[in-house]
């Protein structure tokens, strides 16, 4: 029968990693989503091998007992040692300073794994336990120092990941403090396992018998802990993502008025690459913005300067600030000259004075365009005139 308190905590950061590749993929030089990814990976791999049932497939694959013990703490010490660089190069950055401390991490951890390894191969485990190694052997030379060892790194790292996220959460708001807020109460759990594992073993020392707060206690606290901080690690980073992605689909439908008053302008509709039915949306919100500077570009010679002056005007005396103004009267000419561009198609000429006036066309001024399209009565006007004397001619 499996053992679920292990494989439940794999297949969830197993999941975690899944999700996170695709990005990985298209961003293969960022530090930090390689960091990301490592400890999804390296976490992944403690519960899979952590489970009682791949512990005892090591032990009898290989014919040495107990071989799992020393390959379970040298992953876990790796997982230890990957949060504390991940923390690292997440809060600051890959500086130079912050590269110097991964790349001490890494030693120190890389030292204790080695350390792990020799000191299993000095003891003498004859007997396998796969569930309560740890304190059955809580006296055997080398073997006791093994176990504390792996125990003493996996706690430093709790210790300095809760501190450092603790502090960092209290100076930043929102998802990313949501994120960091949940990795330090897993570690929190962290080093309730620790403090189980420790207590289990002492009292080993002291001739009492508290094993089962390593066998039935640790695991849990463990499992839990594993649940939280996958997910404290990737909210910060899916919730960037999502922010994006609905900034990007109200950026689209807001830009929808201009784009749809622009459609049949000449050029307009024939962007430069086609895109498939199933297009990112920020593909389609580049080809629509590219498409709307394209129609603005033909619609020059059609803008009509006085119209232009003459509704910046009229939304100054409105009380509109001279932005607000200028965007509303951007707006009417643009409406205005693709009504006359309809009315007198391929005119080349540029109106009287329309080179003086060309309407912005900053990101955030098209979309403040594309609101005044719908909205200013203004605009309304101005194609209403325009549409009456059939030119946008002064």
């Amino acid at each position: 029968m499996g053992d679920l308190s292990m494989t439940i905590p794999a297949l969830f950061v197993f999941a975690a990693l899944l999700l996170k590749l695709p990005a990985l993929r298209r961003n293969p030089q960022d530090v930090l989503l390689r960091a990301v990814c490592a400890l999804l990976l390296v976490a992944a791999l403690v519960f899979l091998l952590g489970a009682v049932p791949v512990i005892a497939a090591v032990n009898r694959v290989t014919g040495v007992p107990n071989l799992a013990a020393p390959l379970v703490y040298s992953v876990l010490s790796a997982f230890s040692g990957a949060c504390v660089v991940l923390v690292l190069i997440w809060r600051t950055g890959p500086t130079p300073r912050t590269m110097r401390a991964c790349r001490l991490c890494v030693i120190g951890y890389g030292v204790v794994i080695l350390s792990l390894n020799a000191l299993f191969a000095l003891g003498d485990a004859p007997v396998e336990r796969l569930r309560d190694l740890d304190t059955y052997y809580a006296n055997t030379p080398f073997i006791r120092e093994m176990i504390v060892l792996y125990l003493l790194a996996h706690t430093v790292a709790a210790v300095v990941v809760t501190v450092l996220c603790w502090r960092w959460s209290l100076r930043v708001d929102g998802v990313l403090r949501a994120g960091l807020v949940l990795i330090v109460v897993g570690y929190l759990f962290n080093l309730g396992y620790d403090a189980a594992k420790f207590s289990a073993i002492g009292a080993r020392w002291g001739g009492h018998d508290w094993d089962s707060l390593s066998t039935h206690v640790a695991r849990p606290i463990a499992s839990v802990s594993a649940v939280l901080i996958g997910i404290g690690f990737v909210l910060p980073h899916l919730g960037q993502r999502l922010g994006i992605s609905w900034r990007t689909a109200v950026r689209f439908r807001q830009l929808g008025p201009l784009a749809h008053e622009l459609g049949g302008t000449t050029g307009y509709g024939s962007p430069g690459v086609a895109i498939g039915r199933w297009a990112s949306l920020e593909l389609r919100l580049t080809q629509r913005e590219a498409a709307i500077h394209d129609a603005i570009i033909h619609l020059r010679p059609y803008f009509d300067h006085a119209l232009h002056r003459d509704t910046n005007d009229s939304a100054r005396a409105q009380g509109d600030s001279p932005t607000q103004a200028r965007i509303v009267a951007d707006a009417a000419m643009i409406a205005a000259a693709g009504k006359a561009q309809t009315a007198d198609p391929g005119r080349t000429t540029l109106a009287e004075g329309a080179e003086s006036v060309q309407p912005s066309t900053r990101a955030d001024d098209l979309v403040q365009m594309s609101r005044a399209l719908r909205r200013s009565p203004l605009v309304h006007e101005a194609c209403r005139r325009t549409a009456l004397s059939g030119s946008s001619s002064p």
